[in-house]
């Protein structure tokens, strides 16, 4: 008899651990309220509650069919007919397979995991080459993206004197793009000989990931009173020639209470870059609010050490030898190469389990 139990017992673990009797019972919980005459009478509320429920429906369905696929298998197992073991061993692979990918997709249950993300990298310590490294990262970040078919839109970039950005913020929309991001917040390290010295001496740079969540306009969760806000407004710098801004088009916004200042520049329109500058701003609102939360979670279990500068999350070796190595995780690989062009995927997901662990 095939062996149809394994990829059971996976399946029973992980319906268990994500607790899906109690997101069939939100979902019911939801449909009841979208049902009600009265459901329209708040857009934004309406709006929100619609958008969780076609999640979990979508979520409850992909666990359904694959729960009907896995019994469907033992079925056939139970027969005992030899002459259906290459048929059903293809299958269970394919079951096994599939519940990886849900297993690491289901480790995404943050409260803001499956939005869409704002990715900003600021050039660090180092000169031209960490500027460099910052136009390394966006390149890596671009193509991560593009390889997981994630829309990607530049908001705001400020390039270097010589060489590479001093600072960009990019927009990453697709389902979980947050999620999968999050692990890539903080201070990353290059090590490499450098091209802009004159002696090819080895240099290390760095350069700062900050990941935020792309919330909704109406998120109770960030509320800005606009007597709090300072808006100037400027031509956009640029290469120069008809790539010149005649109009005031760029944004700047000064969020008086918390002192944090965006800008966004990239769009021609002031009205558009004044849209995506607010989102920039909530979602650095946001992650105040959730930093201090988890500060003080620490601080009742005597174990808050404050973040610096210094404490790289992540080093990218090319010389004396190649390696890459998150030094959360531990974590190491050394095609370098593969990750400057955007494999990224397990170091996400040694982040993530990490992550469950703890």
């Amino acid at each position: 008899m095939i062996d149809a139990i394994l990829p059971w017992k996976y399946f029973t673990s992980y319906w268990c651990v994500f607790d899906f009797p109690k997101k069939e019972s939100l979902l019911t919980k939801f449909e009841k309220e979208i049902s009600s005459s009265e459901f329209w009478n708040d857009p934004s509320h309406a709006q929100q509650v619609s958008k969780e429920a076609a999640a979990l429906r979508e979520l409850i369905a992909d666990w359904n069919t694959l729960e009907q696929s896995l019994k469907d298998a033992m079925e056939l197992a139970g027969l005992n007919d030899e002459s259906m073991r290459p048929e059903l061993e293809v299958e269970i692979s394919q079951i096994e397979s599939e519940l990886d990918k849900r297993s690491f997709s289901a480790m995404l249950s943050g409260p803001y995991d499956e939005d869409d993300a704002l990715v900003a990298i600021h050039a660090g310590a180092g000169g031209t080459d960490s500027q460099d490294w910052a136009s390394m990262l966006l390149r890596m970040y671009l193509r991560w993206a593009e390889q997981r078919g994630f829309i990607t839109d530049i908001w705001d970039m400020t390039e270097g004197e010589e060489a590479g950005i001093k600072s960009v913020t990019i927009a990453i929309n697709g389902r979980y793009a947050f999620g999968y991001l999050r692990s890539e917040k903080g201070v990353h390290r290059l090590v490499r000989l450098s091209p802009f010295d004159s002696a090819h001496r080895r240099h290390t740079s760095f350069a700062l990931v900050e990941v935020l969540p792309q919330i909704a306009f109406d998120s109770p969760e960030v509320q800005i009173d606009p007597s709090d806000l300072k808006v100037d407004v400027f031509r956009s710098s640029g290469a120069g020639g008809q790539n010149v801004q005649k109009n005031a088009t760029a944004v700047r916004i000064t969020h008086i209470p918390s002192g944090i200042v965006v800008t966004c520049q990239n769009e021609r329109s002031q009205t558009q870059n004044r849209e995506f500058a607010m989102r920039i701003l909530r979602g650095r609102l946001l992650e105040i609010k959730e930093a201090e939360k988890d500060e003080e979670i620490a601080v009742l279990r005597g174990e808050y050490t404050k973040a610096e500068w210094g404490s790289q999350i992540r080093s990218y070796v090319l010389h004396p030898y190649q390696m890459v190595k998150d030094h959360r995780t531990d974590f190491e690989t050394g095609n370098t190469q593969a990750v400057l062009d955007g494999d990224l995927n397990s170091f996400m997901e040694a982040y993530l389990r990490d992550q469950k662990e703890t």
